[in-house]
């Protein structure tokens, strides 16, 4: 018997073979098919056979869904997507809301997760990267109040300067910078805050938030262990106020930590759940300063970013755009600045002009005060008297609603004579003046 058979090489008979050697071969060749069909044996019903190995005839019977395949029931509804929990362990990551972003999440169990309010509008923070500065780029003062647009200062009596500084950061060209002036031995609390109205502040309640920021300190930074400090403040109140001036209803600090700054830039990142109840909530870094002040004792900080979720995704202003940033910004406090802005009014005396100014943007509420800085041009189109000029004695606020602001500007005495009720043309100012609406801030 040499017959093989081409595929498997099992042993046939052949056609010299003798009548009684055929017994024998059949035999041999019955048990080389047998042997090799074995694996076929078993199975149970709704079983299929699936190859164990590359050789030949090496099967085993297993479930319809393969035990090492991606089963159908990991998926339970439309949207659902496949993700792991660890290594060759597959997960379901349930779909999302509607109109929600998946964003990598290394806290949760298949390392993803779904994040609403991804696009522009994300950040609650207005100015985060700190570009709008319409009252000047630098002050000193020991007073509080605002100097980048959005930014309280609380100073408690301590000579502090606060100004624009350049960065060497991607997108982040600018940066806020919080500096105790050398010599000064006053050792209060300072803070850099941000204040939400009611109806921003209700976005946020019930929700875990996440606060990220970059900063860095001075050579001569006195604070204890280089420490910035971050209070997270919320209260119950109906009303959008001044946590530093007014306070908050039943006010509680909700979320509180301190980051160790270095002279080199870092991100830091912070999470707080904000309790369902909040009607009013503030966000300000905290320091306190120690001893006497060297040269370069302050804390800088930028692209601060206030979003819903447990971790901090990539920076983005809260409108997207300078524009945005500087109409959303003029909302607390409208502006003119520059030269050849041009208003129009009227005389009501000899001396006197009430001018007509049409804000830029909407203000919250309406303004009630005014600051003028820089050189006025006090130029007027007179009807039948052509161009003229007069030099402001003063510059008074007079009313305003939230679209407009109406100031009583006061010339010398004949410079030029003005006819009560006669239109007249005021050229507000020069290049480095700006009038500012007060009274529009938290």
């Amino acid at each position: 018997m040499a017959n093989p058979t081409t595929n498997f090489g099992w042993q046939m008979p052949t056609s010299t073979d003798l009548v009684t050697d055929l017994p024998a071969d059949f035999e041999v060749f019955g048990q080389a098919v047998d042997t090799a069909l074995v694996d076929l044996k078993g199975g149970t019903t709704g079983q299929v056979l699936a190859k164990a190995s590359g050789t030949d005839m090496d099967f085993t019977w297993v479930a319809q869904d393969d035990s090492n395949a991606i089963q159908n029931a990991i998926v339970d509804a439309k949207g659902d997507l496949i993700a792991a929990s660890a290594n060759d362990t597959p997960a379901r990551l349930a779909v999302g809301n509607n109109g929600e972003t998946l964003v990598a999440d290394s806290s949760t169990s298949t390392g993803l997760r779904y994040q609403g309010n991804y696009a522009a509008g994300k950040n609650g923070i207005l100015n985060s990267d700190f570009n709008i500065w319409q009252r000047g780029t630098t002050a000193t003062s020991t007073t509080d109040g605002y100097q980048a647009d959005r930014w309280y200062n609380y100073k408690t009596g301590i000579n502090v300067t606060v100004s624009q500084q350049a960065t060497a950061l991607q997108n982040l060209p600018n940066c806020a910078r919080f500096q105790r002036v050398s010599g000064q031995t006053g050792t209060s609390s300072v803070a850099l805050a941000q204040m939400f109205e009611n109806a921003q502040s209700v976005t946020y309640a019930n929700q875990t938030i996440t606060v990220s920021f970059w900063a860095r300190k001075g050579a001569d930074y006195s604070a204890a262990s280089s420490l910035l400090s971050w209070r997270l403040i919320t209260g119950t109140g109906a009303t959008t106020t001044n946590v530093f001036t007014q306070g908050y209803t039943s006010q509680a600090t909700t979320g509180t930590g301190s980051v160790t700054l270095t002279t080199s830039w870092q991100r830091f990142s912070v999470n707080v759940t904000i309790p369902s109840t909040t009607t009013q909530m503030s966000f300000y870094f905290i320091t306190n300063f120690v001893g006497t002040a060297g040269t370069n004792d302050y804390f800088e900080v930028t692209g601060v970013q206030l979003e819903t979720g447990s971790v901090a995704t990539a920076f983005q202003t809260a409108t997207g755009t300078i524009q945005g940033e500087l109409a959303a910004c003029q909302r607390y406090l409208p502006a003119i600045s520059g030269a050849s802005n041009s208003v129009l009014g009227y005389a009501y005396s000899t001396t006197g002009t009430q001018i007509y100014i049409k804000f830029p943007t909407t203000a919250r509420v309406a303004a009630t005060g005014v600051t003028v800085n820089g050189t006025l041009a006090a130029n007027y189109a007179l009807v039948n008297q052509g161009f003229t000029s007069g030099t402001p004695t003063a510059i008074a606020f007079n009313s305003a609603g939230t679209d407009y602001g109406v100031l009583n500007i006061t010339t010398t005495a004949g410079a030029p004579t003005l006819v009560a009720g006669q239109p007249a043309q005021f050229q507000t100012l020069t290049s480095n003046g700006y009038i500012l609406f007060t009274g529009c801030e938290l």
